[in-house]
């Protein structure tokens, strides 16, 4: 626990703009792999073995799903707002398989910004390195919000208190 050591809060939906896009790109390795999989316990063979994946529809082993969503999140907990945004809701589709060792771009885009409930819409678009779209969809997260202390706080630092 990191009880008392000071973070930077994210954007605040007021430093935030509907177009604010974010670039990433990721290669998708062996040890995120078994991380994943050793975290989750997911044992489908269909992430892992060769053999049994060379027998599916798929021909090899694919990404879990679930690991490229573990992206966008990390992104928008990193990133896009940042630090003490929240995910209250999201709806993503992943029209093609993403293999082992893929290079996937993700781009992540504000498309919407709600001021009364401090809602930031954020459209996401994932494609391989051969350019087929791998995920789609929109995320809502909740924007940081400062306390009231930390406003106060930040408002005398502001003033030279």
């Amino acid at each position: 626990m990191l009880k008392g050591k000071r973070k930077l809060m994210g954007k605040e939906l007021s430093e935030l703009e509907v177009g604010e896009r974010l670039s990433l790109t990721e290669k998708i390795e062996d040890k995120d792999l078994m991380l994943y999989l050793g975290l989750t316990n997911d044992a489908n063979p269909l992430y892992l073995q060769h053999d049994y994946a060379a027998e599916t529809i798929y021909g090899q082993p694919i990404v879990p799903p679930i690991m490229l969503t573990g992206i966008v999140t990390s992104a928008i907990s990193k990133h896009l707002p940042g630090p003490g945004a929240h995910i209250i809701n999201q709806q993503l589709h992943f029209p093609k398989p993403v293999y082992h060792y893929a290079i996937v771009e993700f781009i992540l885009e504000i498309t919407k910004l709600d001021v009364e409930t401090n809602q930031v819409t954020i459209s996401v678009d994932a494609t391989d390195e051969a350019g087929a779209r791998v995920m789609s969809g929109e995320l809502v997260v909740k924007a940081p919000e400062r306390s009231n202390s930390d406003r106060s706080e930040k408002k005398e630092t502001a003033n030279g208190k």
